[in-house]
């Protein structure tokens, strides 16, 4: 069972419990107070409600307490046990002394049918509580486990991730110490051919030209590429800037439209209802003439559906044209 039938479970058994308990106390009542009174002292016979009054008052703890118990999970022992009995008992016996002692055997079975069925009730409620318990207990545990469960995924998700992340911090460490490696490679070499060009001046002079041209036309084609990247960098921006503001208009545009259908659902759900007979409360009925004015229904109309008068139907249709409806209207809802 889930969480929802457990609750409706509980609610059916509390309300059936609760009816069948006052109908019983009730019944009892109105068939030992007769009885009370016969068998009660000349001038005390206004005394003759107060015992049915006391021992339905025991049937009401013995099923309120139970009831609370059964749903904690524990258990009161004998004596709760021996109330309960001794209340049932006693209703039965209250409730079937009147025809018993006139002999009326079917009078007798008519009048047990309540106490024997409060008792019954009372031991099947405890029963069912308790199952509705061990239910809950059992529902509980099991998302308890499963939420263990996640958090251990989680925790094994996270440890996987960090130690992809070290795997990768530390491969890209070593390709850094290789490209050093072959970085200082490469400037040993470089050294050996200055070193082998400088004994030829004109070959240095033609080597050193040769470098400082290639390196005037290096910055020239980096700055012309950092310009075209620039460029294409503000084409995007621009691009980008206007896709959100077309993406931010239908947004707007469906929010509102999704806001009008709303309130026209709303005002087709209050005007459904119809025509009553008696007065709706101020706050409702402001909603139905304002949903009234929105489809420009008549003030006759509005009255109907609200149960107002058709003059302060009229005020609240010339606070709407002035403006100051809606204003009412926002503070009320």
């Amino acid at each position: 069972m889930n969480a929802v039938q457990i609750r409706s479970a509980e609610r059916a058994l509390s309300v059936g419990t609760w009816l069948i308990v006052g109908g019983a106390m009730l019944f009892s009542i109105l068939t030992v107070t007769p009885l009370m009174e016969r068998h009660s002292p000349n001038g005390w016979e206004w005394t003759a409600p107060i015992l049915p009054l006391v021992v339905d008052a025991a049937v009401v703890i013995v099923v309120r307490l139970d009831a609370v118990l059964a749903g904690m999970g524990g258990h009161g022992g004998r004596w709760p046990i021996a109330l309960r009995w001794m209340t049932g008992f006693m209703t039965l016996a209250l409730n079937v002394a009147d025809s018993a002692l006139k002999k009326d055997l079917v009078g007798a079975a008519v009048h047990a049918v309540a106490p024997l069925l409060l008792i019954v009730t009372a031991e099947t409620g405890l029963a069912y509580r308790r199952a509705i318990t061990t239910a809950q207990a059992a529902r509980e545990a099991q998302l308890k486990a499963e939420r263990a469960e996640r958090e251990q995924t989680a925790t094994e998700r996270r440890e996987a991730q960090e130690r992809r992340v070290r795997e990768e911090r530390e491969h890209a460490a070593q390709l850094a110490r290789e490209q050093r490696e072959h970085e200082a490679l490469i400037a040993r070499e470089q050294t050996a051919r200055e070193d082998a060009a400088r004994r030829e001046e004109r070959e240095r002079a033609e080597a050193r030209e040769r470098v400082e041209r290639e390196a005037r036309e290096r910055r020239e084609q980096m700055r012309e590429q950092q310009q075209a990247e620039r460029e294409r960098l503000e084409r995007e921006a621009a691009q980008r800037r206007e896709r959100d503001r077309l993406e931010r208009e239908q947004e707007t545009r469906r929010q509102q439209q999704e806001r009008a259908e709303r309130e026209a659902r709303e005002r087709a759900a209050l005007l459904a209802a119809g025509p009553v007979n008696e007065k709706l409360p101020e706050d409702k009925a402001r909603l139905v003439v304002h949903a009234s004015f929105g489809e420009g229904l008549p003030v006759r109309a509005a009255a109907e559906l609200c149960g107002w008068s058709t003059g302060w139907v009229s005020a609240r249709y010339q606070e709407h044209r002035d403006g100051t409806g809606l204003v009412l209207e926002g503070a009320s809802s």
